[in-house]
């Protein structure tokens, strides 16, 4: 089968119409295991209450690893945060968001270790500051939840009242609060008022404060720096001094 039309691309790879299907597509020189995991975490999710793509497989196409998924249907969220609908809309993305954290993250990758790694390969920071970070990391708690790991408005396919999860690589059992900051950092560098939106909508009905999702703010952004996105660089940098 050929590739049809592309529905989007990010750092590491792209998705492309499959059929009536998407396929998602790792760069060249990516090897299979991102795809092998992210096929494993929406295997894992199949049969639970979250609406995400069915894995389809995992195969080679002209050198590139690439994931077979089911297509969900509707549109990206943030196409419908707006005018007089965005306060209702992000308090659904915010209880969605809630619902992910009441589900166990057994058997994934735990988040503490994931943002260590991340932070260990960030070469802006300097020395002591990567030990810094990586103390403070180690002192903040940890937690059994499912976190998405990157989860804003544009991984959200909304479709009428439902609402499905999709782009799941990132996956990691650990803190909810950690897990609301990564989202709120995503979001506050292009749309900081979304950002607060957001945060204060999730921790009305959380279990836990603002400030204890602000606690991860600086591993957070300093984790983000691995990800290589220069018009962000100076401000994570200054978020990681905090």
């Amino acid at each position: 089968m050929a590739l049809g039309r592309r529905l989007g691309a990010g750092r590491v790879a792209e998705v492309f119409e499959w059929g009536p299907d998407v396929v998602k597509l790792y760069a060249a020189g990516i090897g299979p295991e991102q795809a092998q995991r992210e096929a494993a975490t929406l295997d894992g999710l199949r049969d639970g209450p979250l609406v995400v793509p069915r894995s389809l497989g995992v195969f080679e196409l002209d050198g590139r690893w690439g994931l077979v998924m089911s297509r969900m249907p509707g549109r990206p969220l943030a196409e419908l945060l707006g005018g007089n609908g965005l306060p209702a809309g992000v308090a659904r993305f915010a209880a969605l968001h809630r619902q992910i954290h009441q589900q166990s993250g057994a058997g994934l990758m735990p988040l503490k270790q994931r943002l260590a790694v991340r932070i260990g390969r960030a070469g802006e920071l300097d020395d002591a500051s990567r030990v810094r970070l990586l103390d403070r990391l180690d002192r903040l708690p940890d937690g059994d939840r499912l976190c998405h790991g990157d989860f804003h408005p544009f991984n959200i396919m909304a479709d009428g009242d439902g609402l499905a999860i999709i782009d799941w690589l990132d996956a990691t059992s650990g803190s909810p609060a950690a897990d609301v900051c990564r989202s709120y950092l995503l979001m506050l560098h292009h749309v900081p008022e979304l950002a607060e939106l957001y945060l204060n909508a999730y921790t009305e009905s959380a279990t836990f404060e603002r400030a204890e999702v602000l606690d991860w703010l600086s591993v957070q952004a300093a984790a983000r720096l691995d990800e290589g996105v220069p018009d962000e660089v100076e401000r994570l940098l200054e978020l990681a001094r905090r």
